[in-house]
């Protein structure tokens, strides 16, 4: 016969109850009714926590700011629909980031996430990169491939840096997101295409509408479910609780014991306007992570001076200099710190990879030397 002090004992390390002979049948019965409802009651209740959490982070969706709880609110409301995506924000505000929460929110999530960076891909092969080709459609198509669209089935695909997608393959791309279905190069029979779009863009697409650089008629058909992504400089306030996440993942990936950020730090970080956005603060802890040697991330160590000077900085830059000459040493600049990546560059300068290649174009044409 056991005890009170074995009962309070068995209760301290897990056990439910606690039966003391002699007992009925009825009895034990009821008490492992009681430990099997109890059981599911806190498997309900971890489950609800878990997806509490699943919903405030939301692959990266950290923050309290009211954009960031809006926009996790909207990612709910539209994860199961089929209708279009454009995400539109400042480069380093975490587009992808968003597509990703709302493709794992939704009914797809089970299907494939497909990513195209539209300015990376050269418009020669773009066709080929979004709907496959057929072995022998050109020459090298020594067997056939599947495109992005073919391997987003059932699933969803990003079309990253819409903006920068040549004109005539928008065109394309317009029939395909009309019809449903889309042509792989050298084939006889169309395929059909059940995939969910989402594109985005650090560009106003108006702008570009006006310029000629973009067609009306796809913006109208991307645009059913507008997203706007707020920039860090705008939601400050979440950059205390987003750069102590960095700082715990990264001290974790560098097998570091976890860093205290000081408060001078803080203040540093709240000063800051962020241009890079949360990409350029997520590179900052990680720096100061790995540059650290203690147990306190201090200012020192964010060397946001020279974040600063390294993109803020134009070179040979005078007062006696015209606008066009301002601009195309700010230009140059850019492609020097950016080590010649023209797409990145583009984007820290706010333009176009086109508008970009055809102010080069006239500067080689003066006989100035291009950086990269």
């Amino acid at each position: 016969f056991g005890t009170i002090g074995q009962a309070v004992e068995a209760t301290r390390r897990g056990a439910f109850d606690y039966l003391t002979k002699p007992f009925g049948l009825e009895q034990l019965d009821y008490v492992l009714d009681q430990a099997t409802a109890f059981e599911r009651l806190r498997t309900e209740h971890q489950n609800l926590r878990r997806n509490v959490v699943v919903r405030n982070n939301q692959h990266g969706l950290l923050g309290n700011n009211p954009a960031v709880i809006r926009l996790r609110e909207k990612i709910a409301m539209i994860a199961d629909s089929r209708g279009t995506v454009l995400l539109q924000g400042e480069s380093g505000t975490g587009k992808e980031v968003v597509a990703r929460a709302i493709h794992v929110s939704g009914s797809r999530k089970d299907g494939p996430f497909i990513r195209l960076n539209c300015a990376a891909i050269p418009e020669t092969l773009l066709e080929s990169e979004l709907f496959g080709h057929e072995r022998g459609a050109f020459t090298g198509a020594v067997q056939s491939r599947k495109g992005k669209f073919e391997l987003a089935d059932g699933g969803t695909l990003l079309l990253d840096e819409i903006s920068e997608m040549p004109f005539a393959m928008q065109a394309k791309l317009l029939r395909v997101l009309q019809e449903r279905e889309f042509m792989k190069l050298g084939a006889k029979y169309s395929t059909r295409a059940d995939v969910r779009i989402i594109a985005t863009t650090n560009r106003n697409l108006k702008e570009e509408i006006k310029a000629r650089n973009f067609r009306e008629d796809l913006y109208f058909r991307l645009n059913v479910i507008p997203i706007h992504i707020t920039p860090l400089r705008l939601r400050k306030d979440d950059i205390p609780l987003l750069a102590t996440h960095f700082c715990q993942n990264f001290c974790a990936e560098n097998n570091k014991p976890v860093m205290k950020i000081s408060e001078g730090a803080l203040k540093t970080m709240l000063a800051m306007d962020w241009p890079g956005n949360v990409r350029q603060l997520q590179n900052v802890i990680e720096r100061a992570v790995i540059l650290g040697a203690g147990d306190l991330l201090d200012e020192s160590l964010l060397g946001l001076a020279d974040e600063i000077d390294a993109t803020e900085k134009p070179r040979g830059i005078s007062g006696d200099m015209t606008l066009k000459d301002m601009e195309r040493e700010l230009i140059l600049r850019k492609l020097e710190t950016t080590r010649g990546n023209r797409t990145q560059a583009a984007h820290e300068l706010g333009i176009s990879v086109r508008t970009l290649r055809n102010k080069l174009n006239l500067y080689t044409e003066m006989g100035v030397e291009i950086p990269g």
